[in-house]
């Protein structure tokens, strides 16, 4: 799969802890013989995100 999307809405202040605790728990959840890597765009709209 070369895609995957999750969608959250949070306050601002409240979106780099996010950002850190979705991008930590995505990458290491499943031990894989290569490494899983995360995107993560942020905006206050899906074309701001991306």
């Amino acid at each position: 799969q070369v895609h995957d999307e999750l969608v959250f809405e949070a306050e601002n202040s409240e979106v780099q802890d996010l950002r850190t605790l979705v991008k930590m728990k995505m990458e290491r959840s499943l031990d894989l013989r290569v490494p899983l890597q995360v995107e993560i765009g942020t905006g206050a709209n899906w074309a701001e995100a991306h």
